[in-house]
Protein backbone atom coordinates (compact mmCIF):
# COMPACT_ATOMS: atom_id res chain seq x y z
CA UNK A 1 0.00 0.00 0.00
CA UNK A 2 1.39 3.44 -0.92
CA UNK A 3 2.17 5.94 1.79
CA UNK A 4 -0.70 8.12 0.52
CA UNK A 5 -3.18 5.28 0.94
CA UNK A 6 -1.80 4.50 4.39
CA UNK A 7 -2.18 8.13 5.43
CA UNK A 8 -5.78 8.16 4.19
CA UNK A 9 -6.47 5.45 6.78
CA UNK A 10 -5.45 7.68 9.67
CA UNK A 11 -7.76 8.17 12.64
CA UNK A 12 -9.43 11.56 12.38
CA UNK A 13 -12.76 11.17 14.19
CA UNK A 14 -13.60 10.42 17.80
CA UNK A 15 -15.90 7.62 16.57
CA UNK A 16 -12.91 5.95 14.92
CA UNK A 17 -10.73 6.53 17.96
CA UNK A 18 -13.08 4.84 20.43
CA UNK A 19 -13.14 1.75 18.24
CA UNK A 20 -9.39 1.22 18.67
CA UNK A 21 -8.59 2.73 22.06
CA UNK A 22 -10.43 3.23 25.33
CA UNK A 23 -11.88 6.75 25.53
CA UNK A 24 -14.10 7.96 28.37
CA UNK A 25 -17.65 7.89 26.99
CA UNK A 26 -18.71 10.64 29.42
CA UNK A 27 -16.16 12.96 27.84
CA UNK A 28 -16.90 12.03 24.24
CA UNK A 29 -19.11 15.04 23.46
CA UNK A 30 -16.49 17.40 24.88
CA UNK A 31 -13.73 15.77 22.84
CA UNK A 32 -15.79 16.03 19.66
CA UNK A 33 -16.28 19.72 20.35
CA UNK A 34 -12.54 20.20 20.93
CA UNK A 35 -11.70 18.37 17.72
CA UNK A 36 -14.10 20.56 15.75
CA UNK A 37 -11.73 23.43 16.64
CA UNK A 38 -8.40 21.59 16.69
CA UNK A 39 -8.72 18.45 14.55
CA UNK A 40 -7.70 14.95 15.48
CA UNK A 41 -5.27 13.08 13.23
CA UNK A 42 -3.20 10.05 14.17
CA UNK A 43 -1.46 7.76 11.71
CA UNK A 44 -2.19 4.07 12.25
CA UNK A 45 1.53 3.59 12.78
CA UNK A 46 1.75 6.14 15.59
CA UNK A 47 -1.43 4.80 17.15
CA UNK A 48 0.23 1.38 17.34
CA UNK A 49 2.88 2.83 19.69
CA UNK A 50 0.30 3.54 22.39
CA UNK A 51 -0.07 1.11 25.28
CA UNK A 52 -3.85 0.82 25.22
CA UNK A 53 -3.90 -0.44 28.81
CA UNK A 54 -2.07 2.62 30.15
CA UNK A 55 -4.11 5.82 30.41
CA UNK A 56 -0.91 7.74 31.24
CA UNK A 57 1.05 6.38 28.26
CA UNK A 58 3.30 9.21 26.98
CA UNK A 59 2.47 8.57 23.31
CA UNK A 60 -1.23 8.69 24.14
CA UNK A 61 -0.69 12.02 25.89
CA UNK A 62 0.96 13.51 22.80
CA UNK A 63 -1.62 12.22 20.30
CA UNK A 64 -5.05 12.00 21.92
CA UNK A 65 -7.10 15.04 23.01
CA UNK A 66 -8.36 15.35 26.57
CA UNK A 67 -10.89 17.65 28.21
CA UNK A 68 -8.13 20.00 29.43
CA UNK A 69 -7.99 21.42 25.92
CA UNK A 70 -11.01 23.52 26.88
CA UNK A 71 -8.62 25.56 29.05
CA UNK A 72 -8.16 28.83 27.16
CA UNK A 73 -5.43 30.63 29.09
CA UNK A 74 -2.39 31.28 26.93
CA UNK A 75 -1.79 32.44 23.38
CA UNK A 76 -2.06 31.08 19.86
CA UNK A 77 1.03 33.08 18.88
CA UNK A 78 3.57 32.55 21.65
CA UNK A 79 6.62 33.59 19.61
CA UNK A 80 5.24 36.66 17.86
CA UNK A 81 4.93 35.03 14.44
CA UNK A 82 2.29 37.45 13.20
CA UNK A 83 4.46 40.49 13.84
CA UNK A 84 7.34 38.84 11.93
CA UNK A 85 5.25 37.91 8.88
CA UNK A 86 6.44 39.82 5.82
CA UNK A 87 3.66 38.46 3.62
CA UNK A 88 1.50 35.33 3.63
CA UNK A 89 3.68 32.29 4.30
CA UNK A 90 7.01 34.05 4.88
CA UNK A 91 8.38 35.13 8.25
CA UNK A 92 11.63 37.00 8.87
CA UNK A 93 12.31 37.30 12.60
CA UNK A 94 16.04 36.59 12.78
CA UNK A 95 18.36 38.36 10.39
CA UNK A 96 19.87 35.23 8.81
CA UNK A 97 16.73 33.07 8.55
CA UNK A 98 13.61 33.14 6.40
CA UNK A 99 10.77 30.86 7.54
CA UNK A 100 8.39 29.41 4.98
CA UNK A 101 5.03 28.02 6.14
CA UNK A 102 4.60 25.48 3.34
CA UNK A 103 1.44 23.71 4.52
CA UNK A 104 -1.07 23.49 7.34
CA UNK A 105 -1.15 19.67 7.22
CA UNK A 106 0.78 17.05 9.22
CA UNK A 107 0.79 13.26 9.29
CA UNK A 108 -0.24 13.50 12.96
CA UNK A 109 -1.59 16.46 14.91
CA UNK A 110 0.34 16.70 18.17
CA UNK A 111 -1.83 18.02 20.95
CA UNK A 112 0.96 20.29 22.25
CA UNK A 113 1.53 21.97 18.86
CA UNK A 114 2.46 25.65 19.15
CA UNK A 115 0.80 26.34 15.79
CA UNK A 116 -2.61 25.01 16.85
CA UNK A 117 -4.04 28.19 15.34
CA UNK A 118 -3.43 26.89 11.81
CA UNK A 119 -2.59 23.16 11.76
CA UNK A 120 -5.33 21.06 10.22
CA UNK A 121 -7.74 23.97 9.77
CA UNK A 122 -8.47 26.57 7.11
CA UNK A 123 -5.82 29.27 7.27
CA UNK A 124 -4.52 32.24 5.34
CA UNK A 125 -0.99 31.82 6.72
CA UNK A 126 0.61 29.30 4.35
CA UNK A 127 2.70 30.32 1.35
CA UNK A 128 0.78 30.84 -1.88
CA UNK A 129 3.40 32.59 -4.02
CA UNK A 130 6.80 30.86 -4.06
CA UNK A 131 8.20 33.26 -6.67
CA UNK A 132 7.52 36.18 -4.32
CA UNK A 133 9.35 34.38 -1.51
CA UNK A 134 12.33 33.70 -3.78
CA UNK A 135 12.41 37.35 -4.86
CA UNK A 136 12.33 38.52 -1.22
CA UNK A 137 15.15 36.18 -0.17
CA UNK A 138 17.28 37.14 -3.17
CA UNK A 139 16.89 40.81 -2.25
CA UNK A 140 17.92 40.21 1.38
CA UNK A 141 21.53 39.08 1.23
CA UNK A 142 21.69 38.81 5.03
CA UNK A 143 19.49 35.69 4.82
CA UNK A 144 21.81 32.68 4.67
CA UNK A 145 19.27 29.91 5.33
CA UNK A 146 15.63 29.03 4.76
CA UNK A 147 13.47 26.93 7.08
CA UNK A 148 10.62 25.18 5.27
CA UNK A 149 8.04 24.18 7.86
CA UNK A 150 4.29 24.26 8.50
CA UNK A 151 2.49 21.96 9.27
CA UNK A 152 4.85 19.32 7.94
CA UNK A 153 6.31 19.84 4.45
CA UNK A 154 6.98 16.10 4.02
CA UNK A 155 3.26 15.42 3.66
CA UNK A 156 3.36 17.48 0.46
CA UNK A 157 3.61 15.72 -2.92
CA UNK A 158 7.12 15.01 -4.15
CA UNK A 159 6.89 17.52 -6.97
CA UNK A 160 6.03 20.29 -4.51
CA UNK A 161 8.97 19.35 -2.27
CA UNK A 162 11.23 19.36 -5.32
CA UNK A 163 9.90 22.78 -6.34
CA UNK A 164 10.99 24.22 -2.99
CA UNK A 165 14.40 22.55 -3.21
CA UNK A 166 15.01 23.73 -6.77
CA UNK A 167 13.98 27.32 -6.03
CA UNK A 168 16.09 27.70 -2.89
CA UNK A 169 19.12 25.71 -4.02
CA UNK A 170 19.57 28.19 -6.88
CA UNK A 171 19.94 31.16 -4.50
CA UNK A 172 23.71 31.56 -4.22
CA UNK A 173 23.87 33.39 -0.89
CA UNK A 174 21.95 30.64 0.94
CA UNK A 175 24.33 28.37 2.83
CA UNK A 176 21.73 25.71 3.59
CA UNK A 177 18.07 24.72 3.49
CA UNK A 178 16.22 23.29 6.49
CA UNK A 179 13.02 21.27 6.66
CA UNK A 180 11.10 21.04 9.92
CA UNK A 181 9.40 17.63 9.96
CA UNK A 182 8.03 15.12 12.41
CA UNK A 183 7.27 12.57 9.68
CA UNK A 184 10.26 10.32 10.61
CA UNK A 185 8.66 10.03 14.06
CA UNK A 186 4.93 9.87 13.33
CA UNK A 187 4.78 8.29 9.86
CA UNK A 188 8.16 6.85 8.78
CA UNK A 189 6.54 4.95 5.89
CA UNK A 190 6.40 8.25 4.00
CA UNK A 191 10.19 8.02 3.77
CA UNK A 192 10.97 4.31 3.74
CA UNK A 193 8.41 3.47 1.06
CA UNK A 194 9.05 6.30 -1.39
CA UNK A 195 12.21 5.88 -3.46
CA UNK A 196 11.34 8.90 -5.58
CA UNK A 197 11.45 11.17 -2.52
CA UNK A 198 14.82 9.77 -1.51
CA UNK A 199 16.15 10.31 -5.04
CA UNK A 200 15.01 13.94 -4.95
CA UNK A 201 16.64 14.50 -1.56
CA UNK A 202 19.87 12.88 -2.74
CA UNK A 203 19.98 14.96 -5.92
CA UNK A 204 19.51 18.26 -4.14
CA UNK A 205 21.78 17.51 -1.19
CA UNK A 206 24.57 17.46 -3.79
CA UNK A 207 23.66 21.02 -4.81
CA UNK A 208 23.04 22.67 -1.43
CA UNK A 209 23.48 21.53 2.16
CA UNK A 210 20.14 20.28 3.51
CA UNK A 211 19.21 19.77 7.15
CA UNK A 212 16.16 18.05 8.57
CA UNK A 213 15.04 19.15 12.03
CA UNK A 214 12.72 16.62 13.60
CA UNK A 215 11.07 16.18 16.99
CA UNK A 216 11.43 13.04 19.08
CA UNK A 217 9.90 13.55 22.52
CA UNK A 218 10.10 10.08 24.07
CA UNK A 219 12.26 6.95 23.68
CA UNK A 220 9.16 4.95 22.65
CA UNK A 221 9.14 6.94 19.41
CA UNK A 222 12.52 5.51 18.39
CA UNK A 223 11.32 2.29 16.77
CA UNK A 224 12.77 0.03 14.08
CA UNK A 225 10.57 1.74 11.49
CA UNK A 226 11.54 5.23 12.59
CA UNK A 227 15.22 4.32 12.76
CA UNK A 228 15.08 2.97 9.21
CA UNK A 229 13.53 6.25 8.04
CA UNK A 230 16.41 8.13 9.69
CA UNK A 231 18.99 5.88 8.03
CA UNK A 232 17.32 6.43 4.63
CA UNK A 233 17.53 10.19 5.06
CA UNK A 234 21.14 10.08 6.26
CA UNK A 235 22.13 8.05 3.21
CA UNK A 236 20.97 10.93 0.98
CA UNK A 237 23.62 13.17 2.57
CA UNK A 238 21.20 15.13 4.76
CA UNK A 239 22.09 15.94 8.37
CA UNK A 240 19.33 15.45 10.96
CA UNK A 241 19.01 17.30 14.25
CA UNK A 242 16.30 17.05 16.90
CA UNK A 243 14.23 19.49 18.91
CA UNK A 244 12.59 17.88 21.92
CA UNK A 245 9.80 19.67 23.78
CA UNK A 246 9.81 19.31 27.56
CA UNK A 247 6.31 17.97 28.23
CA UNK A 248 4.66 17.24 31.56
CA UNK A 249 3.74 13.58 31.81
CA UNK A 250 5.80 12.66 28.75
CA UNK A 251 9.49 13.32 29.33
CA UNK A 252 9.72 15.42 32.52
CA UNK A 253 12.02 12.85 34.08
CA UNK A 254 15.85 12.92 33.88
CA UNK A 255 16.10 9.17 33.22
CA UNK A 256 13.61 9.34 30.34
CA UNK A 257 15.15 12.49 28.88
CA UNK A 258 18.69 11.11 29.12
CA UNK A 259 17.64 7.84 27.49
CA UNK A 260 16.04 9.82 24.65
CA UNK A 261 19.13 11.95 23.97
CA UNK A 262 21.44 8.92 24.07
CA UNK A 263 19.18 6.99 21.71
CA UNK A 264 19.12 9.91 19.26
CA UNK A 265 22.91 9.95 19.05
CA UNK A 266 22.90 6.18 18.61
CA UNK A 267 20.74 6.41 15.46
CA UNK A 268 22.67 9.37 14.03
CA UNK A 269 20.45 12.29 15.06
CA UNK A 270 22.11 15.35 16.62
CA UNK A 271 20.48 16.72 19.83
CA UNK A 272 19.84 20.39 19.04
CA UNK A 273 17.30 21.97 21.41
CA UNK A 274 15.13 21.00 24.33
CA UNK A 275 12.30 23.53 24.29
CA UNK A 276 10.44 24.80 27.30
CA UNK A 277 6.85 24.07 26.27
CA UNK A 278 5.20 27.28 25.13
CA UNK A 279 2.12 28.75 26.85
CA UNK A 280 -0.15 27.81 23.96
CA UNK A 281 -3.87 28.28 24.40
CA UNK A 282 -5.49 24.91 25.29
CA UNK A 283 -2.02 23.46 26.04
CA UNK A 284 -0.53 25.56 28.84
CA UNK A 285 -2.21 23.84 31.78
CA UNK A 286 -1.75 20.33 30.46
CA UNK A 287 1.83 20.24 29.17
CA UNK A 288 3.94 23.05 30.65
CA UNK A 289 6.56 22.13 33.25
CA UNK A 290 7.45 24.84 35.77
CA UNK A 291 10.77 26.52 34.98
CA UNK A 292 12.16 25.69 38.41
CA UNK A 293 11.45 21.99 37.87
CA UNK A 294 12.61 22.17 34.26
CA UNK A 295 16.02 23.50 35.27
CA UNK A 296 16.46 20.63 37.73
CA UNK A 297 15.37 18.06 35.15
CA UNK A 298 17.79 19.39 32.53
CA UNK A 299 20.68 19.58 35.00
CA UNK A 300 20.13 15.99 36.13
CA UNK A 301 19.72 14.91 32.50
CA UNK A 302 23.06 16.45 31.51
CA UNK A 303 24.77 14.70 34.41
CA UNK A 304 23.77 11.36 32.89
CA UNK A 305 25.09 12.10 29.40
CA UNK A 306 28.35 12.06 27.44
CA UNK A 307 29.58 15.07 25.49
CA UNK A 308 27.83 14.24 22.22
CA UNK A 309 24.43 13.54 23.71
CA UNK A 310 24.34 16.71 25.83
CA UNK A 311 25.06 19.17 23.03
CA UNK A 312 21.47 20.43 23.17
CA UNK A 313 20.51 23.83 24.57
CA UNK A 314 17.54 24.33 26.91
CA UNK A 315 15.60 27.01 25.04
CA UNK A 316 12.56 29.24 25.42
CA UNK A 317 11.18 30.51 22.10
CA UNK A 318 10.00 33.97 23.17
CA UNK A 319 8.72 36.88 21.03
CA UNK A 320 12.04 38.64 21.71
CA UNK A 321 14.15 35.67 20.62
CA UNK A 322 15.38 32.19 21.40
CA UNK A 323 16.46 32.45 25.01
CA UNK A 324 18.76 29.81 26.46
CA UNK A 325 17.84 28.82 30.01
CA UNK A 326 21.24 28.48 31.64
CA UNK A 327 20.05 27.39 35.06
CA UNK A 328 19.64 28.68 38.61
CA UNK A 329 22.27 30.55 40.64
CA UNK A 330 21.81 32.38 43.95
CA UNK A 331 18.02 32.44 43.77
CA UNK A 332 18.03 33.72 40.20
CA UNK A 333 17.28 32.13 36.86
CA UNK A 334 20.07 32.84 34.38
CA UNK A 335 19.18 33.37 30.71
CA UNK A 336 21.11 34.13 27.53
CA UNK A 337 19.88 35.30 24.13
CA UNK A 338 20.88 32.52 21.74
CA UNK A 339 18.98 34.28 18.94
CA UNK A 340 17.37 37.71 19.13
CA UNK A 341 14.90 39.72 17.11
CA UNK A 342 16.87 42.82 18.12
CA UNK A 343 20.48 42.04 17.20
CA UNK A 344 21.69 44.20 20.11
CA UNK A 345 20.43 41.47 22.46
CA UNK A 346 22.48 38.67 20.85
CA UNK A 347 24.58 36.94 23.49
CA UNK A 348 23.13 39.06 26.30
CA UNK A 349 23.01 37.30 29.68
CA UNK A 350 20.32 38.39 32.14
CA UNK A 351 18.59 37.12 35.25
CA UNK A 352 15.18 36.96 36.91
CA UNK A 353 14.20 36.13 40.46
CA UNK A 354 13.42 32.46 40.98
CA UNK A 355 9.77 31.53 41.08
CA UNK A 356 8.76 27.96 41.85
CA UNK A 357 5.46 28.33 39.97
CA UNK A 358 6.33 30.29 36.79
CA UNK A 359 6.45 28.51 33.45
CA UNK A 360 7.45 31.42 31.18
CA UNK A 361 9.69 34.48 31.18
CA UNK A 362 6.80 36.94 31.33
CA UNK A 363 5.72 35.51 34.69
CA UNK A 364 9.06 36.34 36.35
CA UNK A 365 10.07 39.46 38.30
CA UNK A 366 13.01 41.48 37.02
Amino acid sequence: MSWKKQLEEDVSKIDELVSVIDVNENEREILEDICSTHPLRISRYYLSLIDKNDKSDPIRRIAIPIVHERYLEGSYDTSGEHTNTVFQGLQHKYQQTAVILATNECAMYCRHCFRKRLVGIDTDETLQDLSRAVKYIKSHKEINNVLVTGGDPLVLPNDRIETFLKAFSEIEHLDFIRFGTRVPVTFPQRITEDRELLRILRDYSDRKQIYFVTQYNHPKEITEESTEAIKCILRTGITISNQTVLLKGVNDNPDVMAQLQRSLVEIGVVPYYIFQCRPVKRVKKHFQVRLYEGCKIIRKTRNKLDGHSKRFRFIMSHPTGKIEILGIQNEHFLFKYHQAKDSKNLGKIFSRRVSKTATWLDELEE
